[in-house]
């Protein structure tokens, strides 16, 4: 028996693909100051659509930056509150001439919306002011109070929510975070993100002396920066490949059974993985799967390394100071800033002593994020996916960072819950990004049946 709301969807369907063919239109690429008009109109533009879908509070929030669009529909003090989070801004579409059809053209070919943010984040995040719409015409509304949090910084990083949700605690205060940001395993395979990895980064600058010295009359006796570096980095993994910074795996508790499980039972071709980007072999901490390494163990990355002659052909240089760029990949209970301490310590530990080491560390430091299986909104979700995709969703980790997750969860105590339709395949920050239409459906009927199955 079809709900209520699949009528009011089925109505608007035509009426809400040509209004996403608009919103796709307005390029709201937040990195180009240029463009910042264009981020106002599109925060314009969805707050002008929760109004319509007849959300009763609805503001644009200054931040340091570019607004927060905010809606609230308060039901009942005795229902749980839900905030439904995404973002208006896009990625910049470069390099054009990669792009079969203009960025900011909506086209469909094959079945698929291609243009700039139809998948990350615009197709998403208006799929729920559909259900909510939707929602609102077979029932008179929501049956749990539903608040909108949808920001125009995410594609730099959202600088300015760290300190608009602090601030903002009280007015933002929810039981949960639903994420209409991020993708399902695939169109016909459900998942839900149990876990998202922690950032911290660095730059190691070693010296050796004050200048550049001549390889023939320094080379035999001045100590060479760039070699004493390489020396320093190899220092940063022992034979089985693990980390070795003392200490760094100290707060980690070992995969339980039932992670490996569900781990186990995702799709994975080794090979196929392997062929994606052509290398030869797979690298990897020994003991572990590769999903098992990219999604639930710890890393320690060299991102560059650079120093001495650069240019093409020789120059007969013994440099006097080279540099080499780390981001580490953490898993929860591990703090950034204490391993950025421990890996200060080793560099100090294992410089040469012939040459001076500094340790820089890089802005942008996050906390990894976990969500339990046992959490009763992320329950739902699966029970709900279950019914529309008649079969159990993965359960699936990123290798990311989703800095936003972590800053819910510990300024508001709200876990997030993935629940975004976006595919693998959809080219989210590549030329001819695109969503399935068939996906932008299933994301509106979704989210009517899920704010349903939430009510106490």
């Amino acid at each position: 028996m079809s709900e209520a709301w699949e009528t009011a969807l089925a109505e608007t369907e035509a009426r809400d693909l040509d209004a996403l063919n608009e919103l796709l239109r307005i390029p709201s690429i937040s990195a180009l100051p240029e463009h910042d008009a264009d981020v106002r109109s599109a925060a314009d533009w969805m707050a002008a659509k929760l109004r319509e879908a007849g959300v009763p509070e609805v503001e644009l929030l200054p931040t340091g930056r570019n607004p927060i669009v905010f809606g609230s529909w308060h039901v009942d003090d005795a229902q749980p509150t839900a905030m439904i989070y995404g973002h208006y801004d896009v990625q910049p579409p470069d390099p054009l001439d990669l792009w079969v059809s203009p960025p900011f053209e909506p086209t469909v070919r094959d079945g698929k919306i291609y243009a700039r943010g139809a998948a990350d984040d615009k197709g998403n995040a208006f799929a729920t002011i559909n259900a909510i719409a939707a929602l609102n015409a077979a029932q008179g509304g929501p049956k749990i109070n539903v608040k909108f949090f949808f920001e125009g910084e995410e594609e730099i990083g959202s600088p300015s929510l760290p300190t608009f949700v602090h601030e903002q605690r009280e007015r933002l205060a929810c039981d949960f975070v639903i994420s209409a940001d991020g993708d399902m395993f695939g169109p016909d395979t459900p998942s839900l993100t149990l876990s998202s990895k922690g950032l911290a980064g660095c730059q190691i600058n070693l010296r050796t002396a004050d200048t550049d010295m001549h390889s023939g009359m320094y080379g035999a006796a001045m100590p060479n920066a760039v070699q004493h570096l390489v020396q320093l980095a190899a220092t940063f993994h022992d034979a089985d490949n693990r980390v070795a910074v003392e200490g760094f795996y100290d707060k980690i508790p070992e995969l339980t059974i039932q992670e490996r499980s569900d781990i186990a039972e995702v799709p994975f071709n080794e090979d196929a993985y392997r062929a994606s980007v052509n290398a030869p072999a797979l690298w990897g901490e020994k003991g572990y799967s590769p999903l098992e390494r990219a999604w639930m163990r710890p890393t320690l990355d060299m991102n560059g390394i650079w120093g001495g002659f650069q240019g093409a052909g020789n120059k007969t240089v013994t440099p006097c100071e080279a540099h080499l760029k780390i981001t580490c990949r953490l898993v929860p209970d591990q703090d950034p800033s204490e391993i950025l301490d421990l890996i200060e310590r080793h560099v100090q530990q294992h410089c040469p002593p012939s040459a001076t080491v500094e340790v820089v560390r890089s802005p942008g430091s996050s906390h990894p994020f976990a969500v339990s299986k046992e959490n009763p909104a992320l329950q739902s979700a699966a029970e709900v996916l279950g019914d529309l995709f008649d079969r159990d969703p993965l359960y699936v980790r990123t290798g990311g960072t989703v800095p936003v997750a972590e800053i819910f969860q510990q300024e508001l105590g709200s876990d997030m819950i993935f629940f975004a339709f976006g595919m693998p395949d959809s080219k989210v920050h590549a030329p001819n990004e695109s969503l399935p239409v068939s996906a932008f459906k299933m994301a509106r009927r979704a989210y009517c049946a899920y704010l349903n199955a939430l009510v106490k």
